[in-house]
């Protein structure tokens, strides 16, 4: 039960820095800082006063940043590999009790994977929300992903195995439509040279 809460605990942070990269790290540093969390070896740093206060102030901006225009799409430029990053540093660091080898191999798989499918998902609708809207609604996206960021991180914290069904079911949703949006391009491109056919 330890080992499935620990991973529970990983994933959701894991997740939730696809939305916002320094929002779970934040809250883990807390975490870790308070004694809520147990601390990996080699992760002590996570809780020092030095990296509260950077990951407070990366916080604050990142946060912020969203809402600038052009700037918002150099964040998601820069946050795509940021939130691998993180997503491994966060499921790496929750596993205290396994094999270096199995945490660090995990936390790349589980943790990055997580945060890399999360992330590439925000992308895409932020590109949508430009294309269609001239970015008129990237703000309303922006929002969304930070409440989704800060709710999703508190509730990883309180409920962790709640957090990872939702998570999965989340990863589920984005890999469906993915799968559907693919299928549709790929009936456009077969049925458009039959349309010249006919032309």
């Amino acid at each position: 039960m330890q080992y499935l809460v620990a991973g529970a605990l990983g994933l959701g942070l894991a997740a939730c820095s696809g939305f916002r990269v320094f929002v779970p790290l934040l809250a883990a540093s807390v975490a870790h800082r308070v004694g809520w969390l147990p601390s990996s070896p080699g992760f002590d740093w996570l809780s020092s006063w030095t990296a509260l206060v950077v990951l407070a102030t990366a916080t604050v901006a990142e946060l912020v940043g969203y809402y600038v225009p052009f700037f918002d799409h150099l964040l998601d430029t820069l946050t795509t590999p940021a939130s691998f990053i993180a997503g491994t540093l966060l499921m790496t660091s929750s596993l205290t009790h396994l094999d270096p080898t199995l945490r660090w191999t995990l936390g790349i798989l589980v943790g990055g994977g997580a945060a890399g499918v999360v992330q590439g998902g925000t992308a895409l609708l932020r590109a949508g929300s430009t294309a269609t809207t001239g970015g008129l609604a990237n703000p309303l996206f922006a929002t969304l992903e930070n409440v989704l960021a800060v709710a999703g991180t508190f509730l990883t914290l309180l409920l962790p195995l709640v957090m990872a069904g939702l998570v999965l079911a989340l990863l589920v949703f984005i890999a469906s439509r993915w799968r559907r949006w693919r299928q549709r391009r790929a009936a456009r491109v077969v049925a458009s040279p039959i349309q010249d056919g006919f032309a």
